[in-house]
This record gives structure tokens, C-alpha cells and sequence, in this order.
């Protein structure tokens, strides 16, 4: 049984103010970045109104780095030209301030103005040519090297300037750590002089000893560049830290010593939602920032504005309910909300009910997160790093989530720098949607996990090469498969299937049928004695024209193989592309293969079991003497495309869980609803029924001891 981050309960931002973990009061976060013109047009409180509305707790607030919201007096850094005799970031600091609040200064270093850089050339990014990289949104501003002097001295002289004039609790970093690779002089001495290496001449080509050098290098100068500022901010306001958004980069990208020196709690800024991108995503974010620090908190930053990968729509505003569904399922996942609004001036006011309702209702949930932890008995591993993306692994992880999301089976995620027995020893079942590239160590920390007890369920490539993308002879998990190679990856095959060849708990609900769609991509494999074969692929067969659409053989290779391990788990393995595939066709039978497949892994009957109709995100949040399962309604026709329009009213549900040994009662509430359930004992579990909800539902189960019933 996996835990995960626990529940931080609401802490007065006075009685914690100036203390060294102030942080953990900070739980409901405004944050306003303002453009170079609202000095001198918006109103400062207007703002303070709308913190006290949200319920906000924190702010984040525009100060400096690019544009400075506040009378600097340090050379090249830019003044908003409106600024005049005003200080609006102090004045907002003092707004909230009074509120009780917690206060974050922003800063973004990634350009500077032209002054800048005509002055200070050596503060540039530059291409491999030796240019200066121009800012591709704006013209006439140049980005910055993150390597050189213009981070290391000038940011952090900002940054002391901003600490010492004002009474903020952090700095803030946005866009911080560079754009592609900087070939300034600074960072091409710096990395020749270190690895011997010129700088690599692409990116992400892990066969380049110059590349994996580089990740290995750059890694070392931000992680050390972020102690450099967190020391500084520091040795002035001593409770104060120094916080850059992490981003794209994630936090497995800096050194982990320094991050458990430095990073008090992690922020996640995927802001938009655009294409296809379920609502749940937002509650993956809090799990893939818990999968590489489960002890610490984590925010999410969600924009008010719509948001595109291709368009950026950063002064408008996006539908109430699609705001409203992404914070409350990151703060269900244990990501505490955040809010951003680009722009002072508010033109279109239509964010601030959904964002207070969202905010209230966090509010109202967080002292029954206080003293819980997420757990789960399920856990995915997450492909990582650009790598994932260019072979398609992100597309197995987002199947493989999406089923486990329609089946309700509560999981979390495991980072594949964080594969560790300790981290494994936690769950039942590792869930490996495409985990090509594994290592032998973490092969061999998998093997000796199943050998004490741990089930797996693996898919398509999984172990097939080591972590530099080398082809391997045979599967590193051959093993824990129970098979072996035979044939390398064939495809993209058409009209292929699989039929079911063996009676055996995964065919469960396919009854009536002969056959189920296969795959497109398929790996031959041989099963070992001792493994069950309960699907087999048909023989190719043409699907035009379509007299000829028929089988011409019976069913062979295997498609899906369960094994029970010597240690007492169990392993199932699908050599084809069965998450990709659920993915992107999103077939009833193929979910239904994941589904059964990690409930027959966990070996016993699931510990919380959510069943009803629609789409719905389970969190379970539990202590010793109860267990809160979260159910997050994400039933809409735009569940899959990011703008949600409405909020459709959850179905009922009903809810059951497996109690303790010595439960002589159980009892249970509706926390949102804020009315008690009937609860129906029943073989050692509690149920009630859940008749719907708008946004959510927690369901709070309490018992006492005294004999089973």
C-alpha cells in the first residue's frame, strides 16, 4: 500500500509568518503577473479583494527580472516605463500583507532589454553561430544564458535588492533555466573545460557522449545556480527561500541532494489544456511531482486563460468549469491550488466565481486531507525525459492512465529515477504501459521486487532495450514475462486479432466472443513452460477488398501471457502497443484487457471499489482509523479535449472498502454534500451509496473496534 503526500491542514498564515515552514500555510495561491502598462491603471485593491474572495491563503506577484514593478536601483534592470513615483508590487505586498497572507516575489530572467544587451553582450544566449538568440515573441529583446554572469550575479543581486526591501516569504523564478542549448563563451569554455566536450550540436540524441555529457553538466550548474540564490535570499531574510519554477524541466532534471536542501515544496506549471488532454491530467501532474518527492507538497498552477500549444490567448478567459474541474482534480491528487491571471486589468471578470467556488471548496476538504496520506496499491512507471516522447511512450502511459481512470482503480505513479525496492516495496502491482528502456540495475531492482511478492503488468516493448536505446537479445523482465524473444517489432500490421484461446480471469467480460481487436504493432514471442496463454494472435489476414476479409489460419502467437511468480505475485504481459492503441482508438476491449489485468495482478480483492456510470478520478486518502475516497466527476462530453463548458451532475455511485481487522462499526459522510450515508456492512466492507455530485465528492469512512462483522 503506497503512501503518498500528506495532507497539510490550514495553518494561519500569521501564526506561521517569518517561521522556516511557512510554506505548509501556504495552500491557496493567487498569482498575478502584471504587463508594463498597469502600472498606473489597475487597481492594487481590486486585487487585495479578489485574494479575499479566493480564499487565498498566498500571492505570487510580479517584482522584477525582465520588467521591475518596483523603484530598482540596480543598473540595466529594466523599469516599466509607467511606473513613475509608484510601486505597485510593494503595494500588493502590503495588501496582502494584511490579509495574513504569505507573499512570493516573481522574477523572469529569460531577456533582457536592448540597453542590456548592448551593455552587457556577455549576459546573451547565443546560437551555435556564435549569435545572439533574438526572443521569438517580441522583437528587439534578447534571451539570456542561463550559464553566465547574467543569472549568477546580476538575478542575484535582484534578488537581494527585492529581500531586503520588502517583506516577502520567497523569490519566484519563471523561465529561468534557458532555451535550447546556449553557446555563449561563458557556458562553451565552462563545458569544454569540464567533460572535455565541445557543446553538442543537437539535442536529446542519447547516443552523442557529447549530449549525455551535457544533460549530466547542465544538470550540475542549475542545481548549483539555484543554492547560489537560495543562499542569498536566504542570508538576508533567513525564514525567506529562493524558488524557481521548475517547468519543462521537472524536478528529476536538478540534483536530487540539492533539491532536498533547497526546494521546500514543488510547483507544476502546466497551465493549459489544448488537443486531446483529459481533465484527469491535472491530478497527474500532482502524481508525477509525488512519484520523485513523496514528502513534499506540491502545487499546481492553473491559468484562467484558455491555452493552446499552438495559440496563446493569455488576456482572455477560459470556461468556469473547465478552471473550476482542472484545480479541484489536482488538489483530489494532493496538488494544492494555484491560480495565475496575466494582466492587471480585468476585462472579462467571468474567472473569479469558478476560481472562489474552487477555492472555497478546498478550503472547506483541507482539514480532512490534514493527517491522511494518497495511497495506492497500483503503480505506473512513467516513461521520462524527450526520449519517451520521440518513441511514442507517452501515448502507452496516457492508455494505460485512461483505463486504469475508467476502471477506478485508485494508482500512482513511480518516476524511473525513483526505481527503487523501497520505492516498490510500497505497491502490489508496477504497471509498465512501454517501459523500453530499462537498465539491467533496474531490471534486476524489478526481478528481485516480483521475488518479494510484487506483480507486474507489462506491455509492447517493455525491457526490450537498455537505457541508451541498444537493442537487447532477449527481454531484460524475460524472466518476470514468462517468455522470450522471437520476433523483433512487426507493423503497422491492419485488421489484426486476437482471439481468446483459454479460460482465465483477464477474458472476463468478453463473454460471446470468439475474438477482440488486436494490435498494430506486434512483438513474436515464445512462452515459457508454466505460463498461461488466455490470448492468442490470429494469423494476418487482408482487410480489402472485403470478400477476402476472412481468417486463413487459427489462432498462434501468443498476445497475452500470465505467469504466477515464485514469490507469490503475479505477471501479466501484452506483447503489442495496447495502451497506444487504447489511446488513440479508445476501444472498450482493450481498456478491459488493463482493467482485468492489474485487478487479477493485485491478486485479492481491491481494497476501494467505485462503481457507477460516467468518467470519474478516485483518490483514496486514509489514516489509521479511516479512509476518504475522493471521487472527482469528470462525466463530459469535452472530457477528452481540454475546454470542459459544463459541469454534467456525477451519476450515482456507490462506494465500498475494506475494512481493518476488529471493525466492530463503520460510519460514514458525504463531506461535500455535508450529509451523513448509510452504510451497508457486509464480508469485512462498508458501503454507501453516493446519489451524485456536481464537481466532487469525498466520502469519509470512520469506524470502531471491537470484532469483525
Amino acid at each position: 500500500m503506497a503512501q503518498g503526500v500528506t495532507g497539510n491542514g490550514p495553518q494561519s498564515a500569521a501564526g506561521a509568518v517569518r517561521a522556516p515552514d511557512w510554506h505548509l500555510g501556504a495552500t491557496r495561491w493567487t498569482q498575478l503577473t502584471l504587463t508594463e502598462n498597469d502600472p498606473g491603471r489597475f487597481d492594487p485593491e481590486y486585487w487585495i479583494d479578489i485574494m479575499r474572495e479566493t480564499r487565498s491563503n498566498a500571492a505570487c506577484i510580479s517584482a522584477g527580472g525582465y520588467i521591475a514593478f518596483y523603484p530598482t536601483d540596480i543598473p540595466y534592470h529594466y523599469r516599466s516605463s509607467h511606473l513613475a513615483d509608484t510601486d505597485p508590487f510593494g503595494a500588493l505586498v502590503d495588501g496582502a500583507r494584511s490579509l495574513d497572507m504569505h507573499v512570493m516575489a516573481r522574477v523572469d530572467p529569460h531577456a533582457v532589454h536592448p540597453d542590456a544587451a548592448q551593455a552587457r553582450p556577455e549576459w546573451l544566449a547565443r546560437d551555435a553561430d556564435g549569435s545572439p538568440k533574438e526572443h521569438w515573441g517580441y522583437p528587439d529583446i534578447w534571451l539570456t544564458c542561463p550559464f553566465g554572469s547574467y543569472n549568477r550575479e546580476f538575478i542575484t543581486e535582484v534578488a537581494r535588492e527585492i529581500v531586503t526591501r520588502y517583506d516577502v516569504d520567497a523569490v519566484f523564478a519563471n523561465r529561468w533555466q534557458g532555451h535550447g542549448i546556449s553557446y555563449s563563451e561563458t557556458a562553451r569554455r565552462s563545458f569544454r573545460d569540464e567533460t572535455g566536450y565541445d557543446l553538442p550540436r543537437s539535442e536529446g540524441d542519447t547516443s552523442d557522449p557529447a549530449w549525455r555529457a551535457y544533460v549530466i553538466w547542465r544538470r550540475r550548474k542549475l542545481s548549483d545556480l539555484v543554492s547560489l540564490w537560495d543562499r542569498a535570499v536566504r542570508d538576508v531574510r533567513p525564514h525567506a527561500r529562493f524558488i524557481p519554477n521548475l517547468g519543462s524541466i521537472a524536478a528529476r532534471d536538478l540534483d536530487r541532494d540539492m533539491l532536498v536542501k533547497h526546494f521546500p515544496f514543488f510547483l507544476i506549471d502546466k497551465q493549459g489544456r489544448s488537443g486531446v488532454e483529459a481533465p484527469w491530467s491535472a491530478g497527474r501532474n500532482g502524481k508525477r511531482s509525488r512519484a520523485v518527492f513523496r514528502d513534499r507538497p506540491v502545487g499546481l498552477i492553473t491559468s484562467i486563460g484558455p491555452e493552446h500549444h499552438q495559440h496563446r490567448w493569455k488576456d482572455s478567459v477560459a470556461p468556469g468549469a473547465e478552471t473550476a474541474t482542472w484545480i479541484v482534480d489536482g488538489f483530489a491528487q494532493g496538488a494544492f491550488p494555484w491560480f495565475t491571471k496575466f494582466n492587471g486589468m480585468v476585462p472579462d471578470p467571468r474567472w473569479i466565481r469558478p476560481v472562489s467556488e474552487a477555492f472555497a471548496l478546498h478550503e472547506r476538504l483541507e482539514p480532512e486531507f490534514t493527517g491522511r496520506t494518497i495511497t495506492a496499491d497500483v503503480a505506473l512507471l512513467e516513461a521520462a525525459g524527450p526520449e519517451a516522447a520521440r518513441t511514442g511512450g507517452r501515448a502507452h502511459e496516457e492508455g494505460f492512465y485512461h483505463a486504469l481512470v475508467e476502471a477506478r482503480i485508485p494508482f500512482e505513479l513511480v518516476a524511473e529515477q525513483n526505481l527503487t525496492v523501497e520505492e516498490l516495496s510500497q505497491f502490489k502491482v508496477l504497471v509498465l504501459p512501454d517501459a523500453e528502456r530499462l537498465s539491467l540495475e533496474q531490471c534486476r531492482t524489478i526481478q528481485d521486487y516480483t521475488e518479494s511478492g510484487g506483480s507486474v503488468v507489462a506491455a509492447h516493448r517493455s525491457s526490450l532495450d537498455d537505457e541508451y536505446g541498444t537493442p537487447r537479445a532477449n527481454f531484460g523482465l524475460a524472466e518476470v514475462f514468462g517468455a522470450d524473444l522471437n520476433t523483433p517489432v512487426r507493423g503497422p500490421v491492419k485488421n489484426n486479432y486476437i482471439a481468446l484461446t483459454e479460460e482465465h480471469p483477464l477474458t472476463e467480460g468478453f463473454e460471446g466472443a470468439e475474438r477482440v481487436i488486436g494490435g498494430t504493432e506486434l512483438i513474436g514471442v515464445t512462452a515459457r513452460p508454466g505460463t498461461e496463454v488466455p490470448f492468442r494472435f490470429l494469423p494476418d489476414y487482408p482487410d480489402l477488398p472485403m470478400e477476402e476479409v476472412y481468417p486463413r489460419a487459427e489462432p498462434d502467437a501468443p498476445a497475452v501471457l500470465t505467469r504466477e511468480l515464485p514469490g507469490g505475485g503475479r505477471s501479466v504481459y501484452a506483447p503489442f502497443n495496447l495502451g497506444a492503441l487504447f489511446w488513440e482508438a479508445l476501444q472498450t476491449d482493450h481498456g478491459r484487457i488493463i482493467a482485468n489485468a492489474v485487478r487479477w495482478a493485485l491478486g485479492g480483492e481491491e481494497r476501494v471499489r467505485v462503481t457507477g456510470p460516467g468518467l470519474v478520478d478516485v483518490a483514496v486518502w486514509e489514516n489509521a482509523d479511516s479512509v476518504a475516497v475522493v471521487l472527482v466527476n469528470l462525466t463530459n462530453p469535452m472530457a477528452l479535449k481540454g475546454p470542459v463548458r459544463e459541469v454534467i451532475p456525477m451519476p450515482g455511485q456507490r462506494v465500498s472498502v475494506d475494512l481493518p481487522e476488529g471493525i466492530a462499526g463503520a460510519s460514514a459522510r458525504l463531506l461535500v454534500a455535508g450529509t451523513d450515508a448509510e452504510v451497508t456492512l457486509d464480508g469485512g466492507r462498508a458501503e454507501v451509496h453516493v446519489p451524485s455530485a456536481q464537481l466532487m465528492e469525498m466520502v469519509s469512512f470512520t469506524w470502531t473496534r471491537g470484532g469483525r462483522s
